[in-house]
């Protein structure tokens, strides 16, 4: 997304350590409430049923609030917008739900929590300059990947495909951010993220139709706790959640709003683990350990560094390339 932040030193610092909880606390709940929505439901078709009604209302909200003109784009942005959601929505959330019918909600937040380390890598693919101590951050956190998905390690009970589809959904979420700095998306930030919402959702409502999922939308066989993970994902996860995180933006220190990146995967192991009885190995700490630690130092590194010629203000790729899924 395009935003151009300029953080207010006057906000009330319990106001801002609200909508930082929030954001803490939802985004790192929404892997636990995939988990319980996928239970009953087709994973594709229900996340764009989630975008698309999350798009909606928000399409809506902004229409009346800006009348026609404060919601229309040019069409390169629809376009741009089309590939930045398809990348984040269907390769990111569309695969992580998909997964989650076999990989417990804590594990996946894990593996998705490496996605910073993957924009790292393709900021160097595509010649940025990258300070040494970050390269052994990236490092550290992929051995920590690494300890996660070996066969009988912190893995033991989830199938080799889920976990490699996670792993490619991390680096999917990570082209969706890092490419979304470099293509025409409206400058707007709502406005951008509902574009993403509604083309994403589109799409993922494709992929699940071509992946064969119409069979299984059958309503009467959905239970009511599934039902009710999707409601929360459309209006806390998709909707509250992202005004808060916006909000943050700017009214915040990036550095203070990019320690999300780092804290979700913790909410989100300590949820399941609380919630659905999903167990915690010795495996599971230790690479817990060691991608918290290397996405907690390259944020910190990334959050100072200067910038240049970026189209976000003082936003590093690397600390808001993380979000809710």
């Amino acid at each position: 997304m395009n935003l151009a932040i300029n953080p207010d030193r006057h906000a009330p610092a319990w106001l801002v350590w609200l909508n930082l909880w929030i954001v803490y606390i939802v985004w790192g709940s929404t892997y636990l409430a995939i988990r319980v929505m996928v239970e009953t439901m087709p994973p594709l078709l229900a996340s764009g049923v989630r975008f698309l009604a999350a798009g909606t209302i928000a399409y809506v909200y902004l229409w009346m609030r800006r009348g026609r003109a404060g919601v229309r784009v040019t069409r390169s942005e629809l376009l741009a917008s089309a590939a930045v959601g398809t990348a984040l929505l269907l390769g990111g959330n569309g695969l992580v739900s998909i997964a989650e019918r076999d990989v417990p909600s804590g594990l996946a937040a894990l593996v998705i929590a490496s996605t910073p380390l993957w924009v790292v890598v393709l900021r160097a693919l595509f010649g940025d300059r990258i300070p040494g101590g970050t390269l052994l951050g990236v490092i550290v956190g992929f051995i920590g990947v690494g300890v996660l998905v070996i066969p009988g390690g912190g893995s033991a009970d989830a199938p080799l495909y889920g976990l490699i589809l996670l792993v490619i959904a991390a680096a999917l979420w990570a082209s969706g951010s890092f490419f979304s700095k470099r293509l025409p998306l409206p400058r707007d930030p709502f406005l951008s993220t509902v574009m993403q919402m509604l083309t994403g959702g589109g799409i993922l409502m494709v992929a699940g139709l071509a992946r064969g999922e119409a069979g299984q939308f059958m309503i009467a066989e959905f239970s009511a706790r599934s039902m009710t993970a999707l409601v929360y994902l459309i209006f806390i996860g998709s909707l509250v959640a992202f005004t808060a995180y916006t909000w943050l933006l700017q009214h915040a220190p990036i550095s203070k709003v990019a320690t999300y990146a780092y804290v979700n995967p913790v909410i989100a192991i300590f949820l399941g683990a609380i919630i659905l009885s999903e167990e915690i190995t010795a495996f599971i700490l230790v690479g817990a350990a060691l991608i918290v630690a290397s996405v907690a130092f390259i944020v910190s590194k990334e959050s100072v560094r200067p910038a240049r010629k970026r189209s976000v203000d003082a936003a590093p790729e690397a600390a808001l390339a993380g979000s809710d899924v």
